[in-house]
């Protein structure tokens, strides 16, 4: 079997294009082999989870023309940006680069002012030009110019964590309050057999080029990004931030400070048996190395299936809440999804924080263990949603059954 990109690519513009999830390929496979999927032409794969090499590119608003020439110092809701790299003099306007990393404290960082600009909440601005300071407010539709950049997401396979000290480590593969030592849990990234990497491994299809979504808004793969290498590749993209959907991006608590929660889905078009045979790959195909997250070293593995077999969701008895003064689901939430509210589903991606921190026991998954060189290690916390990578899935195969996708940017669009 051999068919082309443009070939699948008229399929799509016509409508005609036979579209299946990750899941839903993988299902087939599984329920009638191999040649049961010769006629699919697109599969969708998704991942969100934690990317830290993610930064947005605004031009921001700040007074009328002629107030200041340009800005020494600039604030976003009291994150400090980088001022530049065009001085824009006297436009009353300033382009800024904000970082995903980026903090005001250990509670709000730059994946949470992300989040709450393309959920169009009102972002405090602070510029400091020769001694005056200038103030202004501002949503996302006041920004001109609103572009993010991961310089590495979707890795292929990330690295789970455990902690053979005495001690608990503050980390930021851990929740607000560390890893706990004595290899008492673990912490997991990545979405396994749906990740898009793990789907086209050596990177035939997924290429400079390359349509995504990013955060939910069509984007495109400039290359591979930092640190990115044959065994563990991972993509650099880019999208306009005003497409964007606020349920699939946002900022994380850790115990060294705020990260940044992205998402990607990628339509992975099938040419040849190779291809089908790639996305064939199930978790217990997918390698999870094993690391000490001292120092990071991994020195042995598991595969995926230990994380993920158990299923993605948290099951929700608030009866059985015995209403503490201050509740530890709510303080160890990384994502501030009050789960003594119920859980705010915009927010919540399942990672299971609020199974471990609760004392009345009203939360409940299971977590799974990994096999940390003969030590069984129960997941404490996962750092990314398989759940909302099943989402994504969906609504980029919608998109393309639609006829609205282009699995290759090659007419210019974003």
């Amino acid at each position: 079997m051999s068919r082309t990109v443009d070939e699948i690519q008229n399929k799509i513009s016509e409508r005609k294009a036979k579209v299946l999830t990750a899941s839903e390929f993988k299902t087939l496979v599984d329920r009638d082999g191999k040649d049961a999927v010769k006629d699919v032409d697109v599969v969708t794969c998704g991942t969100m989870g934690v990317m830290s090499g993610t930064m947005a590119i605004m031009t921001v608003p700040v007074t009328g023309p002629g107030v200041f020439k340009r800005a020494d110092r600039m604030t976003l809701n009291g994150i400090q940006v980088n001022v530049g790299p065009c001085p824009n003099e006297s436009l009353g306007i300033v382009d800024c680069i904000v970082y995903g990393t980026a903090k005001r404290d250990m509670s709000y960082g730059g994946g949470h002012l992300f989040r709450d600009l393309v959920a169009g909440k009102k972002v405090d601005v602070e510029v400091e030009s020769e001694g005056v300071t200038y103030r202004n407010s501002v949503t996302l539709s006041d920004i001109p110019f609103a572009r993010m950049v991961t310089t590495r997401g979707a890795f292929k396979n990330y690295t789970c964590f455990v902690n053979g000290s005495d001690s608990t480590a503050k980390t930021i593969f851990s929740g607000p309050e560390g890893l706990r030592g004595n290899l008492a849990e673990a912490s997991v990234s990545g979405c396994g057999e749906l990740n898009p990497l793990q789907n086209d491994p050596d990177m035939r299809h997924i290429v400079p080029g390359s349509a995504v979504l990013l955060n939910g808004s069509p984007g495109i793969v400039i290359g591979t990004g930092t640190r990115s290498s044959a065994e563990k590749p991972n993509l650099s993209m880019a999208a306009d931030m005003h497409s964007m959907d606020p349920r699939y991006m946002g900022g994380i608590r850790t115990s060294e400070g705020p990260e940044c929660v992205s998402s990607v889905a990628v339509a992975i078009p099938v040419t040849d048996d190779r291809t089908i045979g790639d996305l064939s790959i199930r978790d217990g195909d997918a390698k999870l190395p094993l690391a000490d997250v001292r120092d990071r070293k991994p020195v042995h593995s598991t595969t995926y299936a230990s994380v993920w077999n158990g299923g993605t969701s948290i099951m929700v008895n608030m009866e059985s809440c015995i209403h503490c003064t201050k509740c530890t689901a709510d303080i160890g939430c990384p994502m501030d999804a009050r789960p003594s509210g119920g859980i705010d589903g915009d927010l919540c991606i399942s990672c299971g924080a609020c199974v471990a921190n609760c004392r009345g026991n009203v939360f409940a998954a299971d977590m799974g263990s990994i096999d940390y060189g003969g030590t069984e290690v129960p997941i404490r916390i996962r750092q990314s949603s398989r759940a909302k990578a099943e989402e994504l899935c969906s609504i980029l195969k919608s998109r393309i059954e639609d006829g609205n996708w282009f699995v290759r940017c090659y007419d210019g669009r974003l």
